[in-house]
């Protein structure tokens, strides 16, 4: 396994430091040992065994390193105990200095003070508070690590291959690799089961009771987290369609696949809206008597046959409330914010009524992006988020800020919302004068 090799290369170095510091504690470091890693001036010398240490130099093969930023206390010292009288008659100091690096024999400086190199590694240690870890050998580890790891995807989503290539593409950081692995069990598990739900006279199952029984928690492919992402784009592959993009036809194309995504946890609701079908929700809306609830259920198994009439969505639920109060008798839809499955399910229930939809959210930053996206992906016309209801509702905004405006506005727009600064809720008088 993968994550097999991962840990045993950790084992192997917790064991080597296990060992070292047994030996340590059987044979304390020489007082010259503690010494030299405490001195300030040779710390950088000290940093440089470190870095070649970690990079998988043995101690004993270690016998010179080249230190940047030596002070000029440390190469006093280390002149003062390695240039002795005989090696000044014969030549140059054993300590050489150019461009500001400095040549440090450290085989020298052990022998100095009748250290040993397996005392080396202990030193480092102390001067720069950190262990010494091989990453040579961690490096290794892990390329083997994740060469298992791609084996173990391509082997678990062999009915997905796209999706693995896709996956290895990726790539994977070291302390993920037990969570790919992971997750591509779990979609393995869940194509699966799939392949069974596709059967005819197979009963479909919720997302959470597949989820619960291919990965043991409820939510694991909960559409939001990468495992859901990913599960979505498995199923699109395996019933060879392009991945959807709306979270409405996601939640389709799951469903073909015998897979019931949140059909009942959202609504839209709706107020004096007229239905002209035979099915249960039309009679639902016919009977009216104030707002009605629409699920993902109902528009998705019964879906009604609207009135060809204009109607009019807005962004707050408080809007419907101000309608009735006011007793505004034209058709309404609320979207609750941001555009959910259920939200596009109801606006393309209706375009493919032919009914003309107007929309008005709040004027702040979301609200505009909302607008934008009902106008590109419905046609709707959008009403009380122009810059006359800005200057007009400007004195009366809210006290939160602004923030961040969509690059695509309206010139014009733009500049009366970045005068004003503040954004404007649909429980400003001006706007609910204009929309209702």
């Amino acid at each position: 396994m993968a994550v097999d090799r991962i840990r045993q290369a950790h084992s192997d170095r917790g064991s080597h430091r296990r060992r070292r510091r047994k030996i340590v504690t059987d044979n304390p470091l020489p007082e010259a040992a503690h010494t030299l890693a405490h001195d300030d001036d040779l710390r950088p010398l000290w940093a440089a065994v470190h870095k070649r240490l970690c990079s998988g130099t043995e101690p004993t093969q270690l016998a010179t390193v080249l230190v940047n930023g030596l002070p000029t206390g440390g190469i006093a010292i280390l002149r003062t105990w390695l240039d002795t009288s005989t090696r000044r008659r014969r030549g140059p100091s054993a300590i050489t200095t150019a461009n500001g690096s400095t040549r440090v024999p450290v085989r020298m400086v052990l022998s100095r003070f009748d250290l040993a190199p397996e005392h080396l590694t202990a030193i480092a240690e102390l001067a720069m508070g950190e262990p010494v870890v091989n990453q040579a050998l961690a490096r290794r580890a892990g390329v083997a690590a994740r060469e298992d790891l791609w084996l173990e995807v391509v082997s678990n989503l062999a009915a997905v291959p796209e999706l693995a290539r896709r996956i290895r593409a990726t790539g994977v950081a070291e302390s993920d690799i037990a969570t790919i692995a992971k997750q591509s069990r779990q979609l393995r598990a869940a194509l699966e089961k799939i392949d069974n739900l596709r059967r005819p006279g197979t009963p479909p199952l919720t997302l959470p009771k597949l989820a619960h029984d291919c990965a043991h928690d409820p939510h694991a492919f909960d559409l939001d987290s990468l495992t859901g992402k990913r599960l979505v784009e498995a199923v699109a592959e395996l019933l060879g369609e392009p991945e959807p993009a709306r979270p409405d036809r996601v939640r389709a194309m799951l469903a073909r696949a015998g897979v019931l995504a949140d059909r009942l946890s959202t609504t839209v609701l709706v107020l004096n809206l007229s239905a002209v079908g035979i099915g249960i929700v039309d009679q639902r809306l016919r009977l009216g008597g104030g707002p009605v609830p629409l699920t993902l259920y109902d528009l998705t198994v019964n879906p009604p046959v609207l009135q060809a009439s204009p109607l009019l969505v807005v962004e707050n639920p408080s809007v419907l409330e101000a309608a009735m109060a006011t007793g505004f008798t034209g058709p309404l839809a609320c979207t609750s914010g941001h555009l959910r499955a259920v939200e596009h399910a109801f606006l393309q229930c209706a375009v493919d009524c032919g009914v003309e939809l107007t929309y008005a959210g709040d004027i702040d930053r979301d609200g505009l992006i909302i607008a934008c996206q009902v106008r590109e992906l419905y046609g709707a016309r959008i009403v009380g988020m122009d810059e006359d209801v800005v200057l007009q509702a400007g004195p009366c905004s809210s006290a939160v800020p602004l923030g961040v405006l969509p690059a695509e506005l309206p010139f014009e727009l733009s500049a009366a919302l970045s005068a004003g600064g503040k954004a404007i809720y649909q429980e400003n008088d001006v706007i609910l004068e204009k929309i209702l």
